[in-house]
């Protein structure tokens, strides 16, 4: 058994075949091994409180389509896996959270959500509305898109009337632009300035943005949100503008879950960070094409030690 165990020791960081290598053992045998120690699947009778839930998907294969959807919780400030699901399908995501017990599920404080239709609807059927929020750091993402778009057909539209030392002068402003942010510094606008004046549209779509960035940081109620986001929706709506059409469509539609972030200030943060952890493991212990050995990979690598402390033996 401590041979075992110390055999697992090593994997921690590391793969099957360079253990196999340095022992002399056979990948299989180590195969074996963890399915014996590491559990592949969750156990609930070890879970008291589960908190703050997030939900995201990450590839196992790139450009294969191959997903598997990652399911974590963060109590006390620590973050851990709860469940790896293949796919990313409604039906197999709202499962997994219907066999959660019903005392665990009144533990969830909020569900974090990346915008994808399949887990909020999922999420909505077993934990209500109230418990979904939206990540504003997805939100901004999808109107900062929009920037993107303008900046390009302005850019190009300004190329076209200009001469090529006039275009030439404006690229100290679109470096600034390229750098993906609605905030700028004073010596920032004075660069800006020259090229916003050739571009009123350019100057109103990076305003409407800055404005929506200031209500997501400003420390408001969640009823006070609402109301400035509608504001917000018909000012847009009463200008010439219309990059942020299919955005405000969106945000219309899932408005509650929006402002949800306004209730507890909770972001998918946690979950990117967790998720970035998983896919540098996938990325060095290639050959996890499974939902079931992913998931014991992350419980060894990321719980390693209190497996040997629960197994009660000596390495």
């Amino acid at each position: 058994k401590p041979y075992e165990l110390s055999l697992l020791f090593e994997l921690i960081n590391s793969t099957f075949e360079d253990v196999s290598r340095k022992q002399e053992i056979d990948h299989h045998i180590l195969h074996r091994i963890i399915d014996i120690y590491v559990e592949s699947d969750v156990d609930f009778s070890m879970i008291l409180y589960l908190g703050l839930l997030g939900i995201d998907e990450i590839s196992l294969r790139k450009g294969h389509q191959q997903y598997v959807t990652v399911i974590t919780y963060r109590h006390e400030g620590v973050v851990k896996i709860l469940k790896v699901i293949e796919g990313r399908k409604k039906e197999d995501i709202e499962s997994f959270f219907k066999s959660i017990p019903d005392e665990l599920k009144k533990t969830v404080d909020t569900v974090c959500w990346d915008l994808y239709d399949g887990f909020i609807n999922a999420a909505k059927e077993v934990f209500g509305c109230a418990k979904i929020t939206a990540d504003r750091f997805h939100v901004a993402k999808l109107y900062r898109k929009k920037l993107i778009i303008i900046r390009k057909s302005e850019l190009k539209r300004l190329k076209k009337i200009l001469s090529e030392e006039e275009y030439k002068a404006l690229k100290p402003a679109t470096a600034i632009l390229r750098k993906g942010k609605d905030c700028f510094t004073h010596s920032e606008k004075e660069v800006l300035d020259p090229l916003f004046e050739l571009s009123p549209k350019l100057r109103l779509a990076y305003t409407f943005s800055h404005q929506l960035t200031t209500i997501f940081n400003s420390n408001l109620k969640k009823k006070d949100a609402e109301k400035r986001m509608g504001s917000w929706i018909e000012d847009v709506n009463n200008s010439k503008l219309n990059c942020f059409n299919s955005f405000i469509e969106t945000l219309t539609k899932y408005m509650n879950e929006r402002t949800n972030y306004f209730t507890g200030r909770h972001t998918s943060g946690f979950v990117e960070g967790f998720n970035n952890r998983i896919k540098v493991l996938t990325r060095r212990c290639y050959g996890l094409s499974s939902a079931k050995r992913l998931f014991q990979r992350i419980k060894l690598d990321t719980e390693g030690l209190n497996i040997f402390r629960f197994s009660g033996a000596h390495c």
